[in-house]
């Protein structure tokens, strides 16, 4: 994660909405159930999830990496009555995790959780059909996410892309070589920026997101 001083975290934190208590309990599960807990969105971030749904107030949500669940739920707060999410996941062991809570949320009817490979189900989504897209899964695989999510955002249509900065190493000269996601994560990010269909920016929070606007 971005280090920034604990004062400006623990203010930005008490400036920030709060959680609603099925996400709090929700993250307290998945520290308690998980060996990676790290890679729950978390209060902050889900909480621009949530804001940016709602600005757009989306009828599709297409998000790559369930996890246990928690940006899914987020994402789900904006959308229009009878919208939906598809969020997909290949790791089958957190399942269970996941429909417990999302049966449990007011979101129930609207979540297609879909346990198998992106790369199988991302062929069976219309293309211009998404109006929201949050990609977070294995990141040697984002050159091919960006594309193959791109033909299914509608135009203005947003993709938002978690772990960009990956822990800073993106800004390293020297790259770890035992680690051949920062390169390919470097490359993503240049790609991004030169692409002319897109306008993109990259937003500092935990590990970095980039926010991307189809033309």
């Amino acid at each position: 994660m971005i280090n920034i001083s604990p004062i400006l975290e623990t203010y930005l934190d008490n400036h920030a909405n709060q959680e609603p208590e099925i996400l709090s309990r929700l993250r307290v599960e998945t520290y308690q159930c998980t060996t990676q807990p790290h890679m729950i969105s978390g209060e902050y971030q889900g909480r621009l999830l949530s804001l940016i749904s709602k600005i757009l107030f989306p009828k599709t949500i297409l998000e790559l990496g369930t996890f246990t669940g928690y940006a899914t739920l987020c994402l789900a707060e904006g959308l229009v009555d009878g919208g939906k999410i598809i969020t997909m996941d290949k790791n089958d062991e957190l399942e269970y995790l996941c429909r417990k809570y999302f049966d449990e949320s007011d979101y129930a009817e609207q979540i297609d959780f879909r346990v198998n490979d992106a790369r199988e189900e991302l062929n069976t989504i219309e293309e211009n059909s998404v109006d929201l897209a949050f990609v977070d899964a294995d990141k040697e695989s984002y050159p091919y996410y960006f594309e193959k999510v791109l033909t299914l955002l509608r135009p203005g249509g947003v993709m938002l892309v978690d772990n960009v900065l990956w822990y800073g190493k993106v800004m390293m000269v020297e790259e770890d070589k035992k680690d051949p996601s920062t390169k390919i994560l470097k490359e993503f990010n240049d790609m991004v920026t030169a692409d002319p269909r897109v306008e993109s920016i990259i937003l500092p929070i935990r590990d970095g997101i980039t926010l991307i606007r189809k033309k």
